[in-house]
């Protein structure tokens, strides 16, 4: 999908005609602020960002992300280096996790991520049982996503605030171990003929679950 090409907020100089995608250079009088990169600002943006953030430095977008970070965790674990890690790090990015953990191998394909990896907090885990020990260690409960015969739906589960969202790689699914140290394994209700979904999509659907869930208050 192609990036919408309307100008940042202040810059009704700028001709978005001029570039296919993001902002050509600034028009007008020079912004003030440590935020500005005046490289961006001098060249134009074509950046895979949102118009909020046209022109602004990588430093200053992650600094204002993490100010904003939401409550939740996404992990996956990556056994046999699963390319569908760099999509679930882009939907980690537009759903703003706090983080994303890699269980398992530390290399992971990121393609997938468009660049979006840059500003989302990786974090590598070696072993399922470190990682668990992590996040009981931080108070996150520690929920599969998964269809396991005792898994429970998805769409009426009340996902807490303080969680981390945990898929299993394509194919195989999660692994016996993360399976039996979850607080509960959740299942996505599924009314076609494939037994499952590509674990990017079910990680879309999850974390959107808990942005319904807890920042406009749809309760189950």
């Amino acid at each position: 999908m192609s990036e919408p090409q309307s100008d940042h907020a202040g810059t009704a100089g700028v001709d978005p005609q001029q570039h296919a995608v993001g902002v050509g250079p600034w028009k007008g009088a020079m912004p003030t602020g440590d935020h500005w990169d005046p490289e961006l600002l001098a060249n134009g943006d074509t950046r895979n960002v949102v118009d909020e953030y046209r022109y602004w430095n990588h430093a200053a977008i992650v600094a204002d992300l993490d100010a904003k970070r939401h409550n939740f965790h996404v992990a996956i674990e990556n056994w046999q280096h699963d390319l569908n890690i760099g999509s679930v790090v882009r939907c980690a990015n537009a759903f703003l996790a706090k983080e994303v953990h890699i269980i398992g191998r530390r290399r992971w394909n990121r393609r997938g991520a468009m660049v979006t990896d840059r500003y989302q907090h990786v974090r590598h885990h070696p072993s399922v049982a470190g990682f668990v020990l992590w996040a009981r260690s931080e108070g996150l409960a520690v929920i599969g996503i998964d269809n396991f015969p005792d898994s429970v739906p998805l769409e009426t589960y009340d996902l807490p605030r303080d969680c981390v969202l945990v898929l299993g790689q394509e194919g195989p699914g999660l692994t016996d171990e993360v399976h039996a140290m979850a607080e509960a394994t959740l299942s996505i209700a599924q009314f076609g003929s494939t037994r499952s979904i590509n674990a990017s999509a079910a990680a879309a659907i999850a974390m959107h679950a808990w942005v319904r869930r807890h920042i406009f208050a749809q309760q189950v």
